[in-house]
């Protein structure tokens, strides 16, 4: 009998909760908390228009999209996100398909752990 070795990807995301704290106490309480809420579901709305854009071959899309998140992940201070999404968007220049496929795999993966982390880090500040 054959044994399956099960691999489990775990990724350490590295979130700046500082950013956090410089969102509130530059625009309050309110302000940030909407900045911060729109943040998490763009982002997660990229995500998925990345994963659907690969899966149909729309490269254009997965590019784009990429990039934009890199952005509104900065904004918010979710560091390792946007360095992946910029690995995404270069396997995308650089035309490498194989790479892009694995690279994206990891944006998926640290993408959820990144809207876990910062969910958890905002509900625990109240």
């Amino acid at each position: 009998m054959e044994q399956v070795a099960i691999l489990t990807h775990e990724e350490r995301v590295h979130f700046d909760p500082d950013r956090l704290t410089e969102l509130y106490a530059e625009l309050g309480e309110l302000a940030a908390e909407t900045v911060v809420c729109r943040a998490l579901e763009e982002l997660s709305i990229k995500l998925r228009r990345i994963e659907a854009a690969f899966w149909s071959r729309d490269i254009k899309t997965v590019h784009d999209n990429a990039s934009g998140l890199i952005e509104v992940a900065e904004q918010i201070g979710m560091h390792s996100l946007a360095r992946v999404a910029s690995d995404v968007a270069g396997c995308v220049a650089s035309g490498d398909v194989v790479a892009l496929g694995g690279t994206l795999a990891r944006l998926l993966r640290v993408g959820d752990q990144s809207l876990s982390t910062i969910w958890d880090e905002q509900s625990n500040a109240f």
